[in-house]
């Protein structure tokens, strides 16, 4: 599958999680994957640290902070099995980069050694605020 066309299904799936229920509340998650299984007796694991650092190498293009400083990043679980599971956020539903973010993310996780699949799904509570950057960040967004 090329990568435009997968580009084109994670936006289509982005835009239908965006799709507000009845009581206002969001309807759907939006997933993005990337990497494999470890084989059994692979048995080095990637540390938290690694991967925050690999959080660090993707930004928001319109701004150029990364993901991390954002504070887009709301969870990070490490499975025995070497997985990781993600929960991050936008800064707005409309974010036009939000069906980008979440495979970079992914990507940059998998590409570590010690890493096995990699989900990083889209939250939507609570609401990312200015608070949740780091403060690095917030002078950076000053400049601007």
């Amino acid at each position: 599958m090329s990568e435009d066309k997968i580009l084109t299904e994670n936006e289509t799936q982005l835009l239908t999680a965006m799709g507000l229920g009845e009581d206002g509340a969001m309807t759907k998650d939006y997933v993005a994957y990337a990497g494999k299984k470890l084989a059994a007796e692979n048995k080095g694991r990637a540390s938290r640290e690694q991967i925050i650092e690999a959080l660090r190498t993707v930004s928001d293009p319109e701004i150029m902070i990364n993901i991390w400083d954002m504070g887009l990043v709301y969870k990070i679980v490490q499975e025995d099995d070497g997985d990781v599971k993600i929960d991050m956020t936008v800064t707005a539903p409309t974010c036009p980069v939000a069906g980008v973010l979440p495979q970079q993310a992914a990507n940059a996780v998998a590409a570590l050694d010690g890493v096995g699949l990699v989900e990083v799904k889209i939250v939507w509570e609570p609401a990312w605020s200015f608070e949740n950057m780091t403060d690095e960040a917030k002078a950076m967004i000053e400049l601007f």
